[in-house]
């Protein structure tokens, strides 16, 4: 899976669009980036841009925005609502896929490293890139805003953690920045059948975490009830990471629950839905739907749509688009106007619309192409689409099993294989694009220079290099197509026996795929100077094989055993 990093970067200027442009314009110069939103506030006097791309190339975006930012911006002059202290005030970075929180904590800290030491800017590090507790809260590192940063520098205590801690001339104008890695945030209104701001805020008092306020007597009117140190008790509400309030859509003719959740990995969309649904129907309201504000992460309506399909006993090892349509139709995010996943998923938005996978064409045209004179797509990219129809064939027998009537008990059972098939079956897909792609990557290196021998040496080496990759592909197809394999003998043995026999092809498919891919490593070591690297892939390969020839004959005995 590809790895995706969102940014989502405050500047300190809302009204001025030329400024705004110029930091706009230096990240959408970064290849790989794709600048998604830009929210100017004019009472704020505050920018909030929004960018995703891979993590190398979302750091130089950054690292330029927040550089250009110190250049047309100037804190010993700037006034805005919001608190501030720096002109790039904020810049969290979020995982979206194919990353883990860990591992974009360790990308905040290079960015917050670069920031301090190429530009002199005082930098905190906050959240899960906070470098000591106290420090995971934005409020203590912005406290005393951009008019208190003198005095904090000054403080042993409030050392920055990369770049100056002093109130240099530099520093007077570009403030300090904070930098962190966070989770996503969602902003999510549900949708009621009622006109009533009133009952909505009830709603929102019930389920956002910060609650309501405690009173004697009566919980509307009554006076609210003090602690011993004179603040008012709260009641929290029941879920986490949301904030919440309600409020009457003159254009809708509804009121919402309109909500943030800060953090989906504590509360999911679905969860918020479902815990809105239940108080609404206590306070005799219904949810009529829901309403995405911006993008959200594949994943997230991955898991919704599970979630629902779970409910109703149905399996889950199934396409991700009919994942996601049960996803839209079980939280009503087409209540009030068309869902468009390619509009609205994150990943989707930021596919390459100009460009042509192998995967997304039609099935004659893939063959035809398969048999042009052309070189790709060849051996190694049949074999891994061999693969990827050998998992589905076993998905879909786990799927069958898992809708038979009369064997409800099990659903879930063959459900998980069916997650299982589906996790090999999507792999080998992009498999089929990877082994193509790396085959490209040895005919580029071949096309460098060489004239001189600098020339010659770099082209040699990214020969080398190429002919790696284009061997740890079918590798890795190899390991992707006998994994699968696993489904298919589960389906023989124990899945529904009307369908057997596709377990069986699915075997014979899986099988050709390890053995094809193998020809292609075989043949990828020939030219390789690492003879180490090549005689262990092979002898991996061959270990490989032999398993996989050895459980399709398994497979097929036991097929042929049945139908017989």
């Amino acid at each position: 899976m590809k790895q995706l990093i969102e940014c989502v970067p405050n500047f300190s200027e809302g009204r001025d669009m030329n400024i705004i442009k110029q930091i706009t314009d230096v990240i959408e110069s970064v290849e790989g980036v794709k600048l998604l939103d830009v929210d100017p506030g004019k009472a704020t006097n505050r920018t909030v841009v929004t960018f995703v791309g891979t993590p190398d190339e979302v750091i130089d975006a950054a690292f330029l925005a927040i550089k250009k930012a110190s250049e047309v911006i100037d804190m010993s002059k700037h006034h805005g609502e919001h608190p501030r202290f720096g002109a790039t005030d904020v810049c969290p970075l979020v995982p979206i896929s194919g990353i883990s929180m860990e591992e974009t904590v360790q990308y905040a800290h290079k960015l917050a490293e670069r920031v301090g030491n190429e530009l002199g800017i005082p930098v905190y590090c906050y959240e899960f890139a906070a470098k000591e507790e106290k420090r995971k809260n934005l409020a203590y590192c912005r406290a005393g805003e951009y008019e208190g940063l003198k005095e904090k520098l000054s403080n042993p205590e409030m050392k920055p953690d990369y770049g100056p801690a002093e109130f240099n001339e530099h520093v007077k104008r570009t403030g300090a920045t904070a930098i962190s890695a966070r989770n996503f945030l969602v902003a999510y209104n549900v949708n009621l059948n009622t006109t009533s701001t009133r009952r909505a805020n009830a709603i929102a008092f019930d389920v956002r975490e910060a609650g309501r306020i405690k009173r004697e007597g009566n919980p509307i009117t009554g006076k609210p009830v003090l602690d011993e140190n004179g603040n008012k008790v709260r009641i929290p509400g029941t879920l986490k990471k949301v904030k919440a309030i309600g409020w009457y859509i003159e254009e809708y003719g509804i009121a919402q629950i309109s909500m943030n959740l800060t953090d989906i990995t504590v509360t999911s969309v679905h969860k918020a839905f479902e815990e809105v649904k239940k108080s609404a129907e206590s306070r005799g309201v219904r949810v009529t739907g829901s309403e995405l504000v911006g993008l959200i992460p594949l994943n997230a309506m991955l898991d919704a749509g599970k979630f629902y399909l779970k409910k109703q006993k149905r399996s889950t090892g199934i396409a991700d688009s009919e994942i996601i349509k049960i996803a839209v139709k079980s939280l009503g995010l087409d209540d009030l106007k068309p869902f468009v996943p390619e509009e609205r998923i994150i990943e989707y938005v930021m596919e390459d619309k100009n460009s042509k996978p192998l995967i997304n064409m039609k099935l004659k045209d893939f063959a035809d192409l398969t048999g042009s004179e052309f070189p790709a797509p060849g051996g190694g990219s049949i074999s891994a689409y061999m693969g990827a129809l050998g998992a589905a064939l076993g998905t879909m027998v786990a799927n069958l099993s898992s809708h038979k009537r009369g064997w409800d008990d099990r659903w879930e059972e063959f459900s998980d294989w069916a997650e299982k098939g589906a996790y090999y079956y999507k792999a080998l897909v992009n498999m089929v694009d990877e082994d193509t792609n790396a085959f490209n990557k040895i005919m580029d290196a071949f096309r460098l220079p060489k004239k001189t021998d600098e020339e010659k040496a770099a082209r040699n080496k990214a020969i080398q290099d190429a002919t790696k990759n284009a061997i740890n592909v079918p590798f890795k197809i190899m390991e992707l197509a006998y994994a699968s394999m696993e489904v298919m003998k589960a389906m023989a043995e124990t899945g529904l026996q009307a369908s057997i026999s596709d377990a069986g092809v699915g075997a014979l498919a899986a099988r050709a795929a390890v053995y094809g891919a193998f020809m292609n490593v075989k043949i990828n070591t020939g030219d390789l100077e690492d003879r180490k690297f090549a005689e262990e892939k092979i002898k991996a390969g061959k270990e490989i094989l032999d398993k996989a020839t050895a459980l399709e004959k398994e497979i097929v005995a036991l097929v042929e055993e049945k139908i017989s």
